[in-house]
């Protein structure tokens, strides 16, 4: 069970993840992609005795440094700060089923950052051979944290027919390979892949629009293309390469985008029919302001137009991954533990036995000789199973969502959700509502009163 919840007024645990996930990932990305990016435009200036573009790069590797090795280390460790409060459950079972893993993406982590700072460090002290081959070396090893971290994230989603089989049993250790290459990892690691090579060009755009048009505009429009050049893999083989993840995602899970998809004439769009439509039209438009604006023009392109780009690439990136998020809904490990921390092997128990049974949530005198307050049932019944996903007020506001519900209308919304039947418009999203008849009354009472404004 998550315990205690970290309750985040307003805007919710999950947003503080999302904020901070999302910026780690535009970091943690670009510090693939630009790994691999600095060493090629080295070996490209190396090549044609270019000696203005190995000034410029030594500038930008510096830049490179800092944001990855400082800001990208920082929003790494905020992650796990943040889903170790929001969901302990869920980061402790990650933690136990791959920890060599960890320790191989940790070790790899320091090793990147070495090579970083020695890439840096060492422009015009010591041969150039020598130099670019530390570059390519850095490129090499930090491809290989997203070789790692994939396999931990894509678990989440796909864990496999052969750990679910031995998940709860003490043995998931046992199928650590079957976890970590699990049936999204290959095509999700190509996906990542063409992410990490498009930032690298973004990041470059928006670092080389400052260059002078006037006074280098042959340098700039040079830097300004190849830059470009980068986001060419993205836009041709992401779309197959998306088809491929979506084939190997379970089909109850794809139903949540089909669902929305087919609702859309009707005006009707789901949350993550919303995020997918705004990844698809914010990358289509990123590319035509690139083609248009970079491309095309590389002189006239100013850092306005760089910023736009990038923030336009941020919202893209916050939506593909709160698409890859939603597909997990209502899970947090698919098939095996709930987003409120409730494993799918536990629910018949709490339903039977009560959910303050087994849980921490011991309510507030639950003795046998002194009979519990309902309302603090009820509110803790709230905290443990609700506030993973909603806030009181602010963020999927139980008040704003529960306004103008009469006391039977909340009735029926929680039997709904205790049920959990497969037609139930709340199972491919919530996950079901445990406890016992008492305990969910509780929960009805509590709801009533923040309807009612208590």
């Amino acid at each position: 069970m998550n315990y205690p919840v970290w309750q985040v007024p307003y805007i919710g645990s999950g947003l503080v993840i999302a904020m901070i996930a999302i910026t780690h990932v535009m970091i943690s990305h670009f510090a693939i992609g630009g790994g691999f990016f600095l060493p090629m435009a080295e070996a490209k200036a190396l090549r044609e005795g270019n000696r203005e573009w190995l000034v410029k790069l030594q500038g930008y590797s510096k830049f490179f440094l800092i944001l990855t090795g400082v800001v990208g280390a920082m929003t790494g460790v905020g992650i796990w700060f943040s889903i170790g409060l929001a969901s302990p459950s869920g980061t402790s079972l990650l933690i136990h089923n791959f920890v060599f893993g960890w320790a191989i993406e940790w070790v790899i982590f320091m090793v990147e950052l070495t090579f970083a700072a020695a890439y840096y460090y060492t422009w015009d002290r010591i041969p150039e051979r020598l130099h670019l081959r530390i570059g390519i070396v850095y490129g090499i090893v930090s491809y290989f944290t997203l070789v790692i971290i994939n396999g931990i994230l894509t678990f989440m989603l796909t864990p496999g027919s052969a750990w679910l089989s031995v998940a709860g049993t003490g043995n998931e250790s046992s199928m650590f390979f079957q976890g970590f290459f699990n049936p999204t990892y290959w095509p999700s690691l190509a996906l990542r892949t063409l992410v990490c090579i498009a930032l690298a060009g973004i990041y470059a755009l928006l670092v080389f629009s400052r260059i002078d048009g006037y006074k280098e505009g042959k340098f700039k429009s040079e830097m300004i293309r190849w830059a470009s050049k980068w986001l060419l893999p993205a836009f041709f083989l992401m779309p197959f390469c998306l088809f491929w993840y979506l084939w190997n995602v379970p089909a109850s899970q794809r139903e949540l985008m089909s669902l929305g998809i087919s609702t859309i004439g009707a005006g009707v769009f789901t949350q993550i029919t919303r995020t997918a439509l705004i990844a698809l039209m914010g990358s289509a438009t990123i590319g035509a302001v690139i083609y248009f604006l970079a491309y095309q023009n590389p002189r006239g392109f100013k850092f306005g137009h760089a910023l736009a780009i990038f923030i336009l690439t941020f919202l893209v990136t916050g939506s593909t991954e709160g698409v890859r998020e939603m597909l997990r809904k209502p899970y947090v490990i698919n098939q095996f533990m709930y987003s409120n921390g409730t494993r799918r092997n536990q629910v018949t128990t709490f339903n039977t036995e009560g959910y303050f049974t087994h849980s921490p949530w011991a309510a507030k005198g639950a003795t046998p000789t002194d009979p519990p307050d309902q309302d603090e049932v009820g509110r803790r019944m709230f905290l443990g199973q609700c506030m993973s996903c909603h806030t009181i007020d602010g963020y999927r506001s139980m008040r704003r969502l529960l306004q103008g519900r009469d006391d039977q209308s909340i009735g029926n919304i929680l039997q709904m959700l205790h049920d959990h039947k497969a037609d139930s418009p709340y199972s491919k999203f919530m996950p079901p509502l445990v406890g016992t008849p008492d305990e969910i009354a509780a929960l009805q009472s509590y709801l009533g009163q923040l309807v009612d404004g208590f």
